[in-house]
């Protein structure tokens, strides 16, 4: 069944998404939001950093976001994407096809975690990510980085600003002399060695333990993962150009190298915390309306000149 065409198709219905729809809602576009229902942060209990929401869960967050929406005549499908077409034409799961006159990937990314045991278990409670969003919960207990790549030394020292106490787990990762020495000189230990598994008592994490049987007690671990595009499938049939992990290539306004197809947080900025996230899909709605007006006064010139053009 092929509905009536929307101005907007958004793809994901977390911060980016939604706030998008918010501002193009208000602005009265006819708007549709297709949700899968897998953000982020859902492992998290709370989340940090976001001015008068500080704290808040993020289905909370979501929640709340939604009802703001629908008040504004926003759609939201609870479905997933299969495939999308050039004009564009978007082919739901469940069987429902979509029309829209520009498409938003605002579907977000996903962390890959490290072959440790016990790390997606921890994951968003004490095997952590970020120490501008959980950095102050845990501060002044005893830390660790477990270095995945190049970021992770810097990572570390960046975590030494909240406790005195941070080791940097070496584990597949080499740590240069120069890198060893800077550390050292903030004070932050360095082990060298393979971790083979959190150890976890009374749901909280107890301790590191190494291949070769060294158990290290840490109240938290951070580590920077590697972000891949949690479903690139759209932005990959549209012939989107993409960069590392899948993500999207965006200009300043958030376009796409296809015209008409644009993109915001997670799905095409690693670095984008939920405000950031918020923040993006505010800023593209403005854009993608534009671009909308544009397109209606092109209409409406064309209109106006066929009469007399017969």
């Amino acid at each position: 069944m092929v509905l009536e065409p929307h101005d907007v198709a958004i793809i994901g219905g977390g911060p980016a998404g939604l706030s998008a729809a918010l501002v193009l809602g208000r602005a009265r576009r006819r708007v549709v939001v297709i949700d899968a229902g897998t953000p982020r942060n859902a492992p998290a209990a709370h989340m940090q950093g976001f001015l008068s929401r500080d704290g808040t869960p993020p289905a909370e967050l979501l929640s709340t976001a939604r009802a703001e929406v629908r008040r504004y005549g926003v759609e939201i499908v609870e479905d997933r994407v299969l495939d999308v077409m050039r004009g564009f034409g978007l082919r739901l799961a469940g069987g429902q096809t979509l029309e829209a006159r520009h498409v938003l990937l605002a579907s977000g990314a996903t962390d890959e975690l490290p072959d440790v045991a016990g790390a997606r278990e921890r994951w968003g409670r004490d095997l952590l990510h970020c120490p501008y969003c959980h950095g102050w919960e845990v501060r002044d207990q005893p830390l660790g980085v477990l270095a995945t790549g190049p970021g992770s030394v810097e990572h570390a020292q960046l975590l030494r600003q909240w406790t005195e106490d941070v080791i940097l787990f070496t584990h597949t990762h080499t740590v240069a002399d120069g890198e060893r020495l800077a550390l050292d000189a903030r004070g932050i230990a360095v082990v060298d060695g393979r971790v083979e598994r959190l150890v976890v008592r009374d749901d909280r994490l107890r301790a590191v333990r190494l291949a070769d049987g060294r158990t290290v007690p840490r109240a938290a671990l951070f580590i920077r993962p590697a972000l891949r595009a949690h479903d690139h499938g759209p932005a990959a049939a549209l012939g989107c150009e993409l960069v590392a992990g899948g993500l999207v290539r965006v200009d300043a306004d958030g376009r796409t190298s296809v015209p008409g197809v644009w993109a915001a947080g997670n799905a095409a900025n690693p670095r984008a915390q939920v405000i950031t996230a918020a923040g993006e899909g505010s800023a593209v709605a403005i854009a993608i309306n534009t671009e909308l007006v544009a397109d209606d006064v092109d209409c409406a010139v064309r209109r106006a000149a066929a009469p007399a053009a017969a």
